[in-house]
């Protein structure tokens, strides 16, 4: 019986609350019990077969714990809990020790744990609090590890940092995540939306929640973009109608080659993904394998752009899966896009390495396989 204890789950948004329920999905379809213990939510829960929702009186404070410890003493063993950790998911502005205490409390339970993030980072630059911050996730964290009969990670660079933490070299299975978004088989709704946007020209798009440092890359890659070619620039998701209106400011001419969806049920995501010809996906951080926004792309089979940084997995750099730029040049972040536009073949041969890299990697079937022993296990986290 599988325990899951997540921050958010839908219909609360968010990538954890996706990947959580796409993991529960998976272990429910493989004949595993699984219960979902998640905050309150201010609609209805998400029904799936075989996976039943509980939600707690409040975010992990202490009527949570209760109800938590109540309701596990009172099933049979064995019992698996399983955590999906984000420091800032458990309410008390990302300060909430008594949960981790109480999760420590479990490790009778077979405590496992999936680090989609370890802890908020310390900068000289940044105020006292957040610095405080820092220290108090890293304290979190530390309590969680040591605890944990298993860890698992997003990335390859939470292990070091983690082994710094909780002081001895730990056994963490890099656990990649894929994609929240299905690939939707009628190519029907994609031609359709790529002959409303493009009208016979290529377009580039972009997928995303467009946090302010991501914002930033694709402004300053946009305008030599739309300068080298005649595409049409697609933001998909929330709140990409403020980068629009940002380069329609700077440009008016821009106005009717910048688009803008909002947010999308599902399936809507998924046609306009296919109907691009590229996706341009920067990160400050770089392209990593917990990047789901990349993980779309890369399912759909659309060559995706993106840039190198310090959290950048090697896989990226010796596969020709994307193509890749430093993240400090968004003009060769343009240039990039604008040469795979002009060569079909290069396209073409990008578009398929990304497609066998997803299906190798990333697919949900190696995560389930992994977590329940079977022969697909979890990549190491030396790959």
């Amino acid at each position: 019986m599988w325990h899951i204890v997540t921050g958010e789950y839908p219909p609360q948004p968010g990538g954890v609350s996706a990947y959580t329920r796409q993991v529960a999905r998976g272990l429910a379809a493989a004949g595993d019990g699984v219960t979902v213990w998640a905050p309150p939510a201010p609609s209805a829960d998400a029904v799936d077969e075989g996976i039943t929702v509980r939600r707690l009186p409040d975010r992990f404070g202490r009527r949570s714990l209760r109800t938590l410890d109540l309701a596990l003493d009172a099933q049979p063993r064995p019992q698996r809990l399983l955590l999906q950790y984000v420091p800032h998911a458990f309410g008390w502005k990302g300060a909430n020790l008594p949960f981790c205490r109480w999760a420590a409390s479990r490790r009778h339970d077979s405590l496992w744990v999936m680090f989609h993030e370890v802890a908020f980072p310390f900068d000289a630059r940044q105020s006292p609090l957040r610095n405080a911050l820092a220290a108090a996730n890293r304290v979190m964290a530390r309590r969680v590890a040591r605890a944990a009969a298993r860890i698992f990670v997003s990335i390859p660079a939470w292990r070091p940092m983690i082994e710094s933490l909780v002081g001895h070299d730990v056994d963490a299975a890099w656990l990649p995540v894929p994609s929240g978004i299905a690939v939707d088989g009628d190519g029907s709704r994609a031609r359709a939306v790529r002959e409303r946007i493009g009208g016979g020209r290529p377009i580039v798009g972009h997928f995303g929640t467009y946090p302010a440092p991501i914002r930033d890359l694709l402004a300053r890659a946009a305008a030599p973009l739309l300068e080298r070619t005649d595409c049409r620039l697609l933001l998909i998701g929330p709140r990409g109608a403020r980068l629009r209106d940002e380069l329609v400011a700077r440009d008016h001419r821009l106005d009717a080659r910048v688009l803008s969806t909002g947010a999308l049920p599902e399936p809507d995501v998924s046609a306009h993904i296919a109907a691009c010809d590229v996706m341009l996906q920067p990160y400050p951080d770089g392209i990593s394998s917990r990047r789901t926004s990349a993980m779309a792309a890369l399912a759909h089979g659309i060559p995706v752009v993106s840039t190198i940084g310090w959290l950048t997995e090697p896989l990226w750099r010796t596969s020709e899966s994307i193509a890749l730029v430093d993240v400090d040049d968004p003009v060769a972040l343009a240039d990039e896009a604008a040469g795979l536009l002009a060569s079909d073949d290069r396209r073409a041969r990008i578009a398929a390495g990304g497609r066998r890299l997803y299906a190798s990697r990333f697919d949900l079937r190696h995560t389930i396989a992994a977590l329940r022993g079977q022969s697909a296990a979890a990549a190491p986290v030396c790959a």
